[in-house]
């Protein structure tokens, strides 16, 4: 077989990311119940179904995740629809150490997909990240936060296992479709100037925290701005910066 022949061959047999998704149970029944009501999100939005990138925002004190997508060519997210968290655990706060109970606060991506959850369908976060092996206990910082059905949570953030499989299912298009890195951005309360006024007033007696929250916001307002997504780095004492 000629050399060329062999190469296009060989990527017409080549599986993507979605159909080694689709062998597991879940994912496929994901798929038939939930891939309609997916694609009337992105009618009502008039947004294109295919080849899209995905964003997620989570707010602990609202219990709420953003879903944002952006088509392909396109260089602004649109709000596609909006998660309430069905449990929460811990308190405002970043996650510091194993056993805290925290939801991690910070800028993470989507490192794992498991289609054999315990909590039905999840997708795993990559805490710690580079701020939080700086910040947080060096020998335990815990790990294995997700995003996930059922509604119990002891640091994942549950959002059902109705709505885990839209989720999922959005997730895993974005990744065959050629997304690499999906984003999510966890913080304390929508981080405006009001809401970042409240918690100062309220955790007036934890400056750390307050600072902390205080480097948070410039990624929330970056965002809220320009809808856009930046790439974030950290530096040596764990800030986050552009």
């Amino acid at each position: 077989m000629p050399v060329l022949w062999f190469m296009i061959f060989s990527m017409v047999q080549q599986p993507t990311f979605k159909t080694d998704q689709q062998k597991f149970q879940r994912v496929k029944e994901a798929y038939t119940e939930k891939e309609s009501t997916i694609s009337g999100y992105f009618q009502q939005k008039n947004l294109n179904f295919q080849g899209y990138h995905l964003f997620l925002r989570g707010f602990k004190k609202e219990m709420k995740l953003e879903v944002w997508v952006k088509e392909k060519g396109k260089d602004t997210y649109t709000l596609l629809t909006t998660y309430d968290f069905c449990s929460t655990s811990g308190h405002l706060g970043p996650k510091r150490k194993e056993g805290d109970l925290q939801i991690p606060e910070g800028v993470y991506t989507i490192n794992h997909f498991n289609p054999v959850s315990n909590f039905h369908l999840s997708l795993g976060l990559n805490y710690p990240n580079a701020s939080d092996a700086i910040l947080s206990d060096k020998r335990h910082p815990g790990g294995s936060i997700y995003i996930h059905g059922n509604c119990v949570t002891i640091g994942c953030i549950p959002i059902t296992d109705d709505k885990i499989k839209e989720l999922y299912v959005m997730a895993v298009n974005a990744k065959s479709g050629g997304q690499t890195k999906i984003s999510v951005h966890i913080f304390p309360a929508r981080l405006s100037d009001q809401g970042m006024d409240n918690l100062s007033m309220e955790y007036a007696t934890q400056p750390n925290l307050i600072s902390f929250w205080r480097n948070l916001k410039l990624v929330y307002t970056d965002f809220e701005q320009t809808k856009k997504l930046k790439a974030v780095r950290v530096k040596n004492n764990g800030e986050y910066f552009f």
